[in-house]
């Protein structure tokens, strides 16, 4: 595993630095800056983003802003170039885990921090279009929400979103996590969980890590499952989707249901 210390990372002050993060500076010794090259193209990103928005960037460009505050003093172009080389896009960079993160020379702690707090944001932003909110009359933004949390992610997840009577939003809850092809499912947790919850519906979601979200066999028999268990305590399945690189699919809508 590569270190930070290729890039001299270091950490920023909204964070609280351990004492071997930053070296120590000698009396009447002052500390490095960025050099000024590195300060105006940093100045240009910035104007740019704010001029033209995430659309006039490249994804290398867009990630070398989140990664200047994580490395303050040195070029982050080549590390942005590598990363995106190894995971393909912004998003996959930004949704990666933490160890394989770090398998990338020059991401280190902070690195990751800093990419794991843009994710949160972007999943903390697109479940508040969601929660508390008609499920079924909002069902895009349903669907960026599942995208955002799922789209990208290396193993299979599982989850279900809990629905009142008024198909609004109560819930949303991590069932379970699994291999790259594979999550268990246990039905009757699921409508346990619906009870205590006092929820009148629900939605499975769950993702496909190899980009295709066909359903299997095995995903198909689960449903079944699902449904016949809520339909003996009056409980309504409304979907089960599954969550691809690009697109899902709904059980629903390919008449699965």
């Amino acid at each position: 595993m590569a270190t930070n210390r290729t890039f001299g990372e270091m950490p920023l002050p909204l964070f609280f630095p351990a004492s071997d993060d930053v070296p120590a500076q000698e009396p009447g010794v002052h500390q490095n800056v960025a050099p000024s090259y590195l300060a105006d193209h940093r100045a240009r990103l910035r104007d740019r983003f704010m001029q033209g928005g995430a659309q006039a960037m490249p994804d290398y460009e867009l990630l070398e802003l989140v990664l200047f505050r994580a490395i303050p003093r040195q070029d982050v172009k080549p590390l942005a170039r590598r990363l995106i080389e190894a995971f393909g896009d912004f998003n996959r960079v930004i949704s990666a885990s933490p160890a394989r993160l770090q398998q990338i020379d020059g991401a280190g702690p902070a690195v990751v921090t800093e990419l794991k707090i843009v994710e949160a944001a972007a999943q903390r932003m697109a479940r508040a279009k969601v929660l508390h909110r008609p499920a079924l009359s909002g069902w895009q933004a349903l669907l960026d929400y599942c995208h955002t949390t799922m789209a990208h992610r290396e193993i299979e997840q599982f989850r279900v979103l809990y629905l009142d009577r008024k198909n609004v939003l109560i819930a949303d809850e991590e069932q379970g996590k699994g291999t790259v092809d594979h999550v268990p499912v246990y039905p009757r947790e699921i409508i346990r969980r619906a009870l205590e919850l006092n929820a009148s519906a629900l939605i499975l979601v769950h993702n496909h890590p190899s980009g295709d979200p066909t359903p299997s066999d095995s995903d198909i028999a689960m449903t079944a499952r699902v449904m016949q268990a809520a339909d003996s305590m009056g409980i309504t399945l409304h979907d089960h989707l599954i969550i691809g690189k690009s697109r899902e699919l709904s059980f629903r809508a390919q008449n699965l249901l």
